[in-house]
């Protein structure tokens, strides 16, 4: 896939990133599964959350698919539909002493997170995006808050204005894989407790995804704010003037008064 080696190459020459860009594409019962993929059951004999999947996919560089039966996080199944909710779910019981004082505030945090159509899926589908052999529905990022912001800038480049994110502090499965299809928007990411535990991402990274129709537009974006004078790294102001320590500064008139004296 020459253009998902093409926006890999685009995003580390203007982003450095220290992971690879995920390729994530949802497959419905019937659809193959692609034989090079690991499944973390037959393949590992281990039971993954999601996030340790995908996360699997940024630092080792595989292509791994995942089921029902390759899950441990029962809410990883709710979100991608694998299963339906039931109502200790959705009363908010799972939220309750964890998350919410209250089972009716923990019912109100469910209903907020995006939830893929229970059945319409039965497997995802994560690869490096430059390894990919198939085409994402969504492609995401790990990065540092500046990595993350030059991208925010690139998706508003031709659209301007802002960027519009929620954060609930957990199941960021849902808010990197889901939101982004139902909306259709960029998603700026804020890893989860899950994703931190199981899956070690670090205190300094947030995530960013891009459904896939809108990449060449983040690209370009990427490109053109890059020539505008935005940078990964940052560039810092160097051109100014410091105030060095009184006894540094002697050496000058001490210099100048020596070369006097030689002339």
């Amino acid at each position: 896939m020459d253009e998902l080696k093409q926006a890999y190459a685009t995003l580390m020459e203007y982003l450095l990133l220290q992971s690879y860009p995920i390729a994530i594409k949802m497959l419905a019962d019937g659809e193959p599964i692609p034989e090079k993929a690991r499944r973390p059951f037959r393949d590992m004999e281990r039971h993954f959350s999601t996030c340790q999947g995908y996360n699997m996919v940024r630092r080792y560089g595989w292509t791994i698919a995942m089921t029902k039966e390759d899950m441990q996080c029962s809410l990883g199944v709710l979100v991608l539909g694998f299963d339906k909710p039931l109502p200790i779910y959705t009363q908010g019981n799972l939220c309750e002493g964890m998350y919410t004082a209250t089972a009716e505030a923990g019912a109100r945090s469910e209903a907020a997170v995006d939830r893929h159509e229970t059945g319409r899926y039965r497997t995802i589908l994560m690869a490096p995006l430059h390894r990919a052999d198939f085409i994402p529905e969504v492609v995401c990022l790990y990065g540092n808050s500046a990595q993350i912001m030059r991208l925010v800038q690139a998706a508003l480049w031709h659209r301007g204005g802002k960027l519009t994110s929620s954060f609930g502090g957990r199941l960021d499965c849902a808010d990197l894989i889901v939101t982004p299809v139902k909306t259709g928007e960029c998603n700026v990411i804020l890893p989860c407790s899950g994703d931190r535990i199981f899956a070690q991402v670090q205190d300094d990274e947030m995530a960013f995804s891009i459904p896939y129709s809108r990449l060449p537009e983040v690209l370009e974006g990427l490109r053109e704010t890059h020539s505008a004078g935005h940078r990964y790294p940052t560039a810092s102001y160097l051109r100014y003037e410091a105030a060095f320590p009184e006894k540094y500064m002697a050496l000058f008139p001490l210099w100048e008064a020596e070369g006097k004296k030689s002339k």
